[in-house]
């Protein structure tokens, strides 16, 4: 298969790319992060540029498309509603209906924070209540790319691990500071259901294979709070947990609203999948598997000077 994959050099992307080459023809793109590799197809391109989609689908001729590309920070969604509004709503919405003219599948990447997080244990059939400009942007997408390519699949996801500048995820920011002896807040109070990115990329290759369509819950199979996370890698990596202090979100000084209870179901996707997904002690296993072999600094090092 021929797949391209939007924002390759992000969290997602960039392993989702490097994970996928050896069995696929890939090509993925990048804006502002430059990729040193030859491990797949980079291309270099401001998706926003007039013709730039179309330009994209006519030189990679993909016959899957996964879509991780948008703004994802939070405080600057906030700061620039304009281009979140661009980003994570129109830009999905245009490459949605080239994607079901050229006959290709798409798989887009949308979030579980398209929940306001009052309720927990969401299924894709409880309705989104979205609470910042990101979260707004994000579920305004899924609505568009729906409407434009029915057949789409829709993944909301959740996910850590390494990153190409080692900052991407919430497991390097808590790697990053135990590691060096630092003091970090760990949220008691907000829970989620994150999967390794690594492990994303033969389940959504399972998804792509069976045809599969609409919204679906991609993540964890079990879930905890920020805090607990925490406390299991740093125990998985043999660090001193007691440099994580237990706090409340409301007190983190953080601008941007966030959800407090994202536990979403993932039933309907291991129904569909014929197995349950993966928890998070076999992702942080894989975590520290990926970190023992020298993954972090081989991803670090495909970043440019």
């Amino acid at each position: 298969m021929r797949i391209l994959i939007t924002g390759a050099s992000g969290l997602l992307g960039l392993n989702l790319a490097l994970e996928t080459t050896h069995r696929h023809t890939v090509f993925g793109t990048v804006n502002h992060h430059s990729l040193k590799t030859n491990a797949f197809t980079v291309i270099q391109t401001d998706l926003l540029a007039p013709g730039a989609v179309e330009r994209l689908l006519e030189y990679s001729q993909p016959d899957w498309v996964i879509h991780c590309a948008a703004l994802a920070n939070l405080e600057a969604c906030e700061a620039d509603p304009l281009l979140a509004k661009q980003l994570n709503t129109e830009l999905p919405h245009k490459l949605a209906s080239h994607v079901a003219r050229s006959g290709a599948r798409l798989l887009h990447i949308s979030t579980d924070a398209v929940f306001d997080g009052l309720q927990g244990d969401y299924t894709e059939l409880d309705r989104p209540s979205p609470l910042g400009v990101y979260t707004h942007t994000k579920r305004n997408g899924e609505l568009a790319v729906a409407e434009a390519n029915p057949s789409a699949i829709i993944a909301r996801v959740n996910l850590f691990g390494w990153s190409l500048t080692g900052k991407r995820s919430l497991a390097e920011f808590f790697f990053n500071n135990l590691s060096q002896g630092k003091q970090v807040m760990g949220f008691t109070d907000v829970y989620f259901c994150p999967l390794l990115a690594n492990d994303l990329v033969d389940i959504f290759i399972s998804m792509l294979n069976h045809k599969l369509s609409g919204v679906y819950h991609v993540v964890s199979s079990e879930c905890l709070s920020k805090y607990d996370f925490g406390v299991r890698l740093a125990q998985r990596f043999n660090l001193d947990s007691g440099l994580i202090n237990p706090t409340s979100i409301t007190d983190s000084g953080l601008t941007a609203a966030r959800s407090h209870n994202l536990t979403l179901r993932s039933d309907k996707l291991a129904q569909a999948l014929g197995n349950s997904l993966p928890n998070i002690s076999t992702g942080l296993d894989k975590l520290y598997s990926l970190y023992q072999q020298g993954y972090p600094q081989m991803l670090r090092s495909l970043g440019s000077d």
